[in-house]
């Protein structure tokens, strides 16, 4: 069993005055949602979901060697320009790293990041931005000491995301990712996103995500809000228990590729992430009358047409509408003529499975 032990970093075998990477990490779509954490990013609940393609943030990473190591400094950039109001966050996420990471003090940074989809669409970037700054930070780590193994990369640029934004661990490797203990999931851990250990079969290969942004306004309760509004919530451990048995169903149906089932389980953890939050004290109801809207229209679509066609929902109002790739051209047309103007100035995003981190050096 992996422990927290195992990630920190003394073996450094080369010195270096500076150098620089650049990582792209992709934004991801829970099927069964993590809601609710522990301490230090733990989650209280295993989660599963799908590895985007086209939504992500690319972030270069420059490094100097400074004479005064007692502070730590860098410079936020964001699409090339200087973004004082995102320095919190990243100042947050290396203090909570540097005890896996202690040679992050010797060096000045210039993290310089932008995203593929536009900005306060409501798209979560937390999870894609953490993944990317990750990858160049266990870059960096290689470049100290290259005797460290591909597997051991994956594993610490996953876990050192986490403690970023939580999320963020399952946008590092693997078209499927689960985070968080399981037991039907070999090696699965509360401290990192382990690739989904079974073949995928090929229904759910290429699915598509087409992504409604019903609001892009900012979120009306933050993440680390709402997770701990699961302390005390009436209903809290039935829905860990209840994530649980849909994990496992969830398992079986990507490997059996019973797309009927995986529309069931989809839809109802989306349907009781919202209900935790509207059950919380104090509540919130973040999805919006067109979002409501939208999904009735799917329901009726579906039910007529007996097209594959299902949604999801984030923390938010916006709708991932998940299809396989042999129904897009039909999916699309439905989108473009009953969707579109429940839709924010009518934007959306085509998005698909996709891989992981990509290194751009």
């Amino acid at each position: 069993m992996v422990s927290e032990k195992d990630f920190i970093q003394n073996n450094y075998t080369i010195s270096v005055e500076g150098g620089n990477f650049e990582w792209s990490a992709p934004s991801n779509i829970a099927l069964v949602k993590y809601w609710g954490k522990k301490d230090n990013q733990i989650p209280a609940n295993p989660s599963i979901s799908f590895t985007l393609n086209n939504c992500k943030t690319i972030t270069k990473m420059a490094f100097t060697k400074k004479e005064n190591n007692g502070h730590f400094s860098f410079d936020l950039l964001f699409e090339g320009q200087p973004k004082e109001d995102f320095k919190p966050k990243i100042q947050k996420f290396f203090e909570r790293i540097f005890d896996y990471c202690p040679y992050l003090k010797d060096f000045h940074f210039t993290i310089d990041t932008q995203n593929t989809f536009p900005h306060s669409s409501g798209i979560a970037s937390s999870a894609s931005g953490m993944a990317a700054l990750a990858m160049n930070i266990m870059s960096m780590e290689k470049l100290l000491n290259p005797t460290i193994s591909e597997d051991y990369f994956n594993k610490k640029a996953s876990f050192l995301a986490r403690l970023g934004s939580g999320s963020a661990c399952r946008s590092v490797k693997g078209s499927v990712v689960v985070w968080g203990n399981h037991t039907e999931i070999p090696e699965s851990s509360d401290l990192f996103g382990v690739e989904f250990p079974s073949t995928i079969h090929e229904n759910f290969r290429n699915y598509q995500d087409t992504i409604l942004l019903v609001d892009k306004g900012e979120k009306q309760v933050s993440s680390t809000v709402g997770h701990d509004l699961m302390f005390g919530h009436p209903f809290a451990e039935q829905r860990f228990s209840q994530a649980h048995h849909n994990l496992s169903a969830i398992k079986n149906v990507l490997e059996r590729g019973d797309v009927e089932q995986f529309i069931k389980i989809v839809e109802s953890e989306a349907l009781t992430l919202h209900a935790m939050m509207m059950t919380s004290m104090p509540y919130f109801i973040l999805m919006k009358p067109n979002t409501l809207e939208i999904i009735n229209k799917i329901w009726k679509f579906r039910s007529e047409t007996q097209t594959p066609v299902c949604f999801t929902l984030d923390a938010g109002a916006n709708v991932h509408v998940l299809y396989p790739e042999n129904v897009k051209e039909q999916v699309l047309q439905f989108i473009k003529n009953e969707l579109i103007g429940y839709c924010q100035n009518g934007q959306y995003i085509c998005d698909e499975i996709g891989k992981g981190a990509v290194n751009r050096n």
